[in-house]
This record gives structure tokens, sequence and C-alpha cells, in this order.
């Protein structure tokens, strides 16, 4: 080989590797941000999440005590909704008895968190393995369900959270049909919209309004750490009288 088609080669090598560098590097510099909210609430728990709501926005923010983590774990991220009604069955179709369900977990963002009513619908599952499986693969951060839950096992498997009201084998095909999805929605005794933040966990469900989002999150850090200074004390003084004297807050 004449040693200039050699240079040529190894230069046009280099542009190569110059490009797929920048390339990774631009990559890189166009990755999504972490949204600063969702990653605060993550540190925070979900009972003072509970109490900054009702202190900032003056309205309840946590979900009946009927909404429970069937699949456990914690769940942080913005709402997508679906609102499922009882229908006959020419209307209930396997098409359009979860049209808005499917259709609203197909748009979802890695990190979202899916809000399915299923309207007076406890004994009516309103996800399933599949609907979980397609979830799971969109890395929805969770599922809350104002309805059923069924294919437990299968869902357990995937490892995704899912919190609802009830335990059902039954099918939403042939009794409820698809209304909407991305409305607001009233889920377990609280107003859900689009863009809302969800935090759950062990002690239930709480929805954040996403105007006022920053100031709760705010006011759940101070909870907190006026908390994590109220252990001490407590176990110094062995009184909670006096700590909740001292600090104003149990």
């Amino acid at each position: 080989m004449m040693k200039g088609t050699r240079k040529w080669i190894l230069s046009g090598a280099s542009l190569v590797a110059l490009f797929v560098l920048v390339g990774f590097q631009q990559a890189k510099k166009a990755a999504p941000a972490g949204d600063p909210l969702i990653d605060g609430f993550k540190k925070t728990t979900v009972a003072s999440v509970s109490d900054a709501v009702d202190q900032v926005v003056g309205a309840r923010g946590y979900m009946s005590h009927e909404m429970r983590p069937r699949i456990p774990g914690q769940v942080v991220g913005r709402a997508r909704t679906a609102l499922v009604r009882p229908a006959p069955p020419e209307r209930a179709t396997p098409a359009l008895s979860t049209r808005h369900s499917v259709e609203m977990i197909e748009e979802a963002g890695p990190g979202e968190v899916g809000v399915i009513v299923m309207e007076n619908g406890l004994d009516v599952a309103a996800i399933g393995g599949l609907m979980a499986t397609a979830a799971k693969s969109r890395a929805m951060a969770g599922i809350i369900a104002d309805g059923g839950i069924r294919d437990l096992a299968e869902i357990r498997a995937l490892g995704l959270p899912v919190y609802s009201r009830s335990v059902i084998a039954s099918t939403a095909v042939g009794r409820w049909a698809s209304v909407s999805k991305n409305t607001e929605v009233q889920c377990a005794g609280v107003k859900v919209r689009p863009g809302d933040i969800v935090v759950a966990g062990e002690d239930g469900v709480v929805v954040v309004p996403r105007e006022k989002a920053a100031d709760v999150l705010k006011r759940a850090q101070e909870i907190d750490e006026r908390e994590t200074k109220m252990v001490p004390f407590i176990k110094q003084y062995k009184s909670l009288s006096k700590a909740i004297a001292v600090f104003n807050r149990i």
C-alpha cells in the first residue's frame, strides 16, 4: 500500500472516530435533565407530603385508606389519567373497554404515573398483567387504580408498583367502557389532573397540585427536618409532650 494512501485511510479513520466522539458528547448533552421537583419528592415521606398539602393547599391531598399497595414500591412522578365507566356489553367491547387506559400507557414517558379511574368499579379490574407489562416497558413509575387489580403474581414478577382499592379476578370487557384520557378525574376521593405529582408509599397515596408543587415540597422538607430533630430530643428527655411544645409538631 502506498504511503499516501495509508495516511489518507488513517486520517479518515480519525475523522470517523472524532465524529463518533462528538456525536456521543452531543447525545450526552441532549439527554433530558431530571425534574428537580420529582427528585425532591423522592427524598420525602408520604406523611410529610400529605401534611404539607394540607398546610399549603388547604385541601385534602391523600387518597382513601382503601388505596393500598398491592405491588409495593415507592411511586413518585407526574400523573397521566384514564377514565372508565359502566356500559352495556355492546359498548364494552375488548377494544373499547380499555382503549384510553391503553393509549395513556402507550403515550407515557419514563417516570410518569398512570392513574386509572373505574367509576364504581371495585369489582372490576382496572389493570392486569398485559397492561402492567406495557407500563413496565415504558419505564413508568407505577399505576394508581381506583378499581381492582388482577394477575398479581405476574405483575409482582415485573416489579411494577401498583396501588389499587381492591383485588378482583374480573375483566372490564362486557362491563365497563373507556371514556377519556388525560383529563381531570376523581381518584379515591382526590382530584387528579395530568401533570399533578403523585407520591405513594406504604402510608398511602398523595396528590400534589402541579401549580403548588414547589411550595408543597419546601414545606414537606421543613416537616422532615423538624421531625429529624424531634427524635433525638424525645429520646433524650423521654417526653413527647415536651417535644411537641418545643417544635410545635406532632
